[in-house]
């Protein structure tokens, strides 16, 4: 059994991101011979009905996009009935500005965001990271069970990921 063998059943034991680190502790492997083993169920699995979804320094087995209108179905219902507009739009900020503050999602809306963030916290689909700039403060990024969801494999295959970042980047100046 080869080491990219032995990282896909960890993640589907798992059932959630896995980082490298854990990964090295687990298996006892460097980080290069971990990368390239996970390059190499990268692309075992393309072209088959789950993908490898990478997210910073984490992966994850979950669904192939091309499979996303099916997942859709099952999935769909749940997500728009306990989420509603408020959430929608708050996990559309964080994934076009991954990295960003309460107080920065605050402003964007123009209501207070707390009680949605939490929702989206406790689902699974955001995750909150402390600021290494000053630990005191916290920041919000995109889950990689939300890629799961959203049928995509990284946050750049987002509809006019590029552009949309851009005019947001401009319109309002994040800290």
């Amino acid at each position: 059994m080869t080491l990219s063998n032995h990282i896909e059943a960890l993640l589907f034991l798992s059932g959630q991101p896995l980082s490298v680190k854990k990964l090295e502790q687990i298996l006892g492997k460097k980080e290069k011979e971990l990368n390239e083993a996970i390059n190499e169920l990268e692309n075992n699995l393309s072209g088959r009905g789950l993908r490898l979804l990478k997210n910073g320094g984490e992966i994850m087995i979950g669904t192939a996009p091309e499979s996303s209108k099916y997942c859709q179905i099952l999935a769909k219902e749940e997500l728009d009935k306990n989420l509603g507009k408020a959430g929608l739009e708050t996990l559309a900020i964080i994934l076009y500005n991954d990295g960003i503050s309460k107080a920065n999602i605050d402003y964007t809306r123009g209501v207070n965001s707390g009680f949605t963030l939490r929702s989206l916290l406790i689902k699974g689909l955001v995750e909150r990271k402390v600021n290494p700039k000053d630990r005191r403060t916290h920041f919000y990024t995109s889950s990689v069970n939300l890629f799961q969801v959203l049928g995509i494999t990284k946050k750049e295959e987002l509809p006019d990921f590029d552009n949309f970042k851009k005019e947001i980047e401009n319109a309002v100046e994040f800290s």
